[in-house]
């Protein structure tokens, strides 16, 4: 009885079709559902999270609108704009180091996110910028720190919701601020081993999942961003008093 030939290697083409997955999957396939999926629900507890800060505002606005509108102006629109194209700009080379995950360039990835880094990075310096000139300014509610509104609202008797404005922006623009520290921790990660996706098709597809999760919270963060700043800067930039 002869033994039986070996088989032979699998051809590139079924490597690819095949990737690695982890033990606990059936395939790769439903492990990208359950990974992406995992992170969408993670996203709609976030979206509650910041819907309820958003709605408190909203209403607060509704009942001291001139209080808020006053505050409204004493932001640096400016440095508001500039982090919003930053912000915006981040987005773009995060989705294309995931594009650059898939194909397994591992060195465009490394380079990708690096970019994203600096672009987060330099959100963060700008918004630490803003709030040392409201801590000069003895406009950092918090901590016991001196308050002073400028002469109009004190004469308006609207230094309380005036006050209330200030508390929102530092704890809403605080809070996505702590979230970009944390995406950027989430994308350190990959530094080390951006030159070590490797050129087996399967291991290069699975990094990419990796890198595209983490894409799905950078992104999220920024749209945050895109209702933070006409929310805070824009709406009220008209009502000057």
């Amino acid at each position: 009885m002869s033994t039986p030939a070996a088989a032979p290697p699998l051809p590139i083409h079924t490597a690819i079709d095949r990737p690695h997955f982890a033990l606990q999957f059936d395939d790769y396939h439903q492990q990208y559902d359950a990974c992406v999926l995992g992170m969408w629900v993670f996203l709609v507890t976030e979206v509650m999270f910041f819907g309820a800060i958003f709605t408190g505002y909203a209403v607060y606005r509704m009942l001291h609108h001139d209080a808020f509108a006053m505050a409204s102006n004493e932001l640096d629109i400016t440095l508001g704009t500039i982090n919003t194209f930053v912000l915006l700009t981040s987005s773009l080379t995060m989705a294309l180091a995931v594009r650059a995950g898939h194909v397994g360039n591992s060195k465009r990835v490394g380079q990708l996110i690096v970019l994203t880094m600096i672009l987060g990075a330099t959100f963060l310096g700008i918004k630490f910028f803003e709030y040392y000139h409201k801590y000069e300014d003895h406009m950092a509610p918090a901590f016991g720190l001196p308050f002073e509104a400028p002469k109009a609202v004190n004469d308006a008797g609207l230094a309380g919701p005036f006050q209330l404005f200030l508390s929102f922006y530092f704890g809403m623009t605080g809070v996505h601020a702590l979230h970009m520290i944390i995406g950027l921790g989430l994308l350190s990660q990959f530094l080390p081993r951006s030159s070590r996706i490797a050129p087996a098709p399967g291991a290069a597809v699975l990094s990419a999942l990796n890198i595209e999760v983490v894409g799905l919270y950078w992104h999220f963060v920024d749209l945050v961003w895109i209702f933070l700043f006409p929310m805070l800067y824009l709406i009220d930039r008209s009502d000057t008093i």
